[in-house]
């Protein structure tokens, strides 16, 4: 009989716990994006009906990090949104409406600290706002549905639109290209 190593069993033990601790991750992740989903009657990545809600509404539907950014304008720390980085093709949405925002092929890497965009998916997915706070004279851009503060444009981009749409990736969801294929298609049956 051979004495198993105890050195290989804590090795075996260590990568048995990351591995749940992932599962667990994951599974609160879906819950928390259901949960939200269904707490948020104006979520809706099919409806352009323009979102009107009380801001005490507001308040008690989204997180405290999406409100503070959406609805009191703030800003996140830069290089901590988990999208500033993301290299996968989809489409990028509103966080607080589900309003579509940008493809995943206007996304370019800035420098920045926020997700950078030169160009929306359309002319009514952003509105554009005179921004003259903290002493700087800038442009804010806002959901085209639910009136969320996303962040600002800069005319510093690349071609072919020469802006920059640096967004807080807090007010920010992706969806995979093929998981919108597939959701496309099972709507249509």
């Amino acid at each position: 009989m051979k004495i198993i190593n105890v050195k290989y069993i804590a090795i075996i033990l260590l990568v048995l716990s990351i591995l749940q601790s992932c599962n667990n991750e994951n599974r609160k992740n879906n819950t928390e994006k259901m949960s939200n989903e269904k707490k948020n009657p104006a979520y809706s990545r099919t409806d352009s009906a323009k979102v009107v809600m009380k801001e005490e509404d507001w308040k008690n539907i989204l997180s405290p990090d999406v409100y503070y950014v959406a609805r009191q304008k703030g800003t996140e720390r830069p290089y901590s949104s988990k999208f500033e980085t993301l290299k996968d093709v989809g489409t990028y949405y509103c966080a607080v409406c589900g309003n579509a925002l940008f493809k995943s092929d206007t996304k370019f890497e800035s420098g920045c600290g926020w997700p950078s965009f030169y160009e929306p998916i359309s002319k009514s997915s952003i509105i554009y706002i005179p921004d003259n706070s903290h002493g700087m004279t800038r442009t804010e851009v806002e959901c085209g549905r639910c009136k969320s503060h996303l962040g600002h444009v800069f005319d510093d981009g690349p071609k072919p639109t020469g802006l920059r749409y640096c967004i807080n990736g807090v007010v920010l969801d992706f969806e995979k290209a093929k998981e919108a294929e597939k959701k496309y298609e099972a709507e249509k049956k």
